[in-house]
């Protein structure tokens, strides 16, 4: 892969409908990891095809909303689409916008291609525009907004003009995130719920989730790319990973997501995949209230951490040992990374915590209780909670525990790299595990945020990294590959660095 982008944003001319034009915003980095397997969708499928079984780690937290964490699990089952896409380099590339292009500082204009929604109503720009509006609009904000004010409007019979309030040269891939998607009028009540079921436009169709044990998607046979290979998907949440193992082992299932490294080489031969993924492990630590308020006592937590020990133990070498908040994924993040200015560390003094994580990662139990090792041995007293994600998410976000481990996908929210840092990191973030405001940081992520230029946003992302692990609230532990069950029978699963993707049109058995 190559390794080097170009230093300006580009943006693409308007061409004619029907037509694709790959287009590519270099504010992102080049990662080093390539889809697994592509995808062979695209032109008429025939009628038939076996349909998929599909056991997913996370079962829907948020009753499958759009803007939340459930946006992910709807773009990995092909359910819903965006105006843009990224490709396995971190680029956008066109989704629903056959094209579009950079009016002035502030001004885009996309325009689409022919598409109808799951519903059968086409995909007109009023209602992208509409779809647009809701998200804006929503609470709280999709991550992929954090701190954007953006407006859109319907211009002319093919195009879609969004404005932002600030200059914002990544708009492109910021309109890829999963939870900006575009949804039919129907998937929308007056009350600001938003319905999924049949109201996407991605290859397969949702039609039924019972509670957070099963899902069941048709084909969409209107898709603009064409019938997919497969006739629908049974999906089955699985939160216990070597259950979702055994699923595959038994037949019981075609492709198992997070397979446990503990499974990894018990899956028959030819059925393990490894991604390397921007999936980064790391102890967050309360810095609004508890004993990790105190900056000497986060220095003393940190002090007491050895990520390489993680990552030969716990992961079996299936992951690197953290370096910072971006991994080796991030080619270019090791060689602009900065030294952070720690604090020195307070004396542990039998000081009491609680550290909390979930299961559906199976790895993060058995990872936070070596971590609960590590912090005994330099005098913490440490009680340990372990939950499935959905119920614990509430408790993370209001702060409730004093140390959290937290498997975070870095580029998942919009392919660039400030995004994680304003959502995580800063005193306005939506997605702050560790309770962080501090001035400084949100300063340097101010910068990071307002910097077109890429070597320069390269720059200030390192910049902005090194100030927020000076904090001590955060503390990378291991880089993850992730390893996906696959049946051999299968074929075109979509195994991508940003783990958006798993399913597409050509996915078949």
């Amino acid at each position: 892969m190559v390794s080097e982008r170009s230093r300006t944003p580009v943006a693409a001319t308007s061409l004619p409908r029907r037509r694709r034009l790959l287009v590519s915003l270099a504010l992102v980095p080049l990662l080093a990891g390539c889809f697994a397997e592509k995808d062979g969708g695209g032109g008429a499928r025939a009628a038939g095809g076996a349909r998929l079984r599909v056991a997913l780690a996370f079962p829907p937290a948020e009753n499958l909303s759009p803007y939340g964490a459930d946006a992910t699990l709807l773009s990995r089952l092909g359910v819903t689409e965006g105006l843009t896409a990224l490709d396995a380099n971190g680029t956008a590339t066109p989704a629903l916008a056959a094209s579009w292009r950079r009016e002035d500082a502030r001004s885009w204009r996309f325009t689409l291609r022919d598409a109808v929604f799951q519903d059968g109503t086409e995909v007109t720009p009023a209602a992208v525009a509409a779809s647009l509006g809701r998200a804006t609009r929503a609470k709280p904000a999709p991550a992929a907004l954090n701190g954007v004010t953006l407006t859109a409007r319907a211009d002319g019979g093919h195009d879609v003009r969004v404005t932002t309030a600030a200059p914002d040269p990544i708009l492109p891939l910021r309109l890829a995130s999963p939870s900006l998607a575009v949804l039919s009028p129907k998937a929308y009540d007056r009350h600001g719920r938003v319905d999924p079921i049949g109201t996407g436009t991605g290859p397969f169709r949702l039609t039924r989730v019972t509670g957070t044990t099963s899902a069941t998607l048709e084909r969409h046979d209107g898709y603009w790319g064409g019938l997919a290979h497969a006739a629908g998907i049974d999906v089955r949440f699985i939160a216990d990973g070597t259950a979702r193992a055994n699923a595959l082992r038994t037949g019981e299932a075609d492709i198992a997501e997070a397979v446990p490294v503990a499974q990894a080489a018990t899956l028959p031969a030819g059925t393990r995949r490894e991604t390397a993924t921007t999936r980064t492990t790391s102890l967050l630590l309360n810095a609004r209230r508890g004993p990790f308020k105190d900056p000497g006592t986060r220095a003393a937590a940190r002090a007491a951490v050895d990520p390489a020990a993680l990552a030969r133990g716990v992961y079996e070498g299936h992951a690197d040992p953290g370096a910072g908040i971006y991994g080796p994924a991030v080619t270019w993040a090791a060689g602009r990374r900065l030294p952070p200015a720690h604090p020195e560390p307070a004396a542990a003094d039998g000081t009491a915590l609680t550290l909390a994580t979930y299961d559906n990662r199976p790895e993060l139990p058995e990872v936070a209780q070596v971590l609960k090792q590590q912090l005994e041995k330099a005098g913490f007293r440490v009680t340990l909670q372990v939950r499935e994600y959905s119920r614990l998410e509430s408790d993370a976000l209001a702060g409730k525990f004093d140390a959290f481990v937290l498997a975070r996908n870095t580029l998942v929210d919009t392919g660039d790299p400030v995004a994680v840092l304003a959502g995580d990191h800063t005193c306005r973030g939506n997605y702050n595990i560790a309770q962080l405001c501090d001035p400084y940081v949100d300063r340097a992520v101010a910068r990071a945020e307002a910097t077109e230029d890429t070597g320069a946003r390269q720059q200030a992302v390192m910049a902005a990294e090194a100030a927020i692990l000076g904090t001590d609230a955060v503390v990378p532990l291991v880089h993850q590959r992730i390893v996906t069950g696959v049946a051999t029978s299968v074929r075109g699963v979509l195994l991508d660095p940003y783990e958006r993707t798993l399913v597409g049109p050509g996915t078949r058995r």
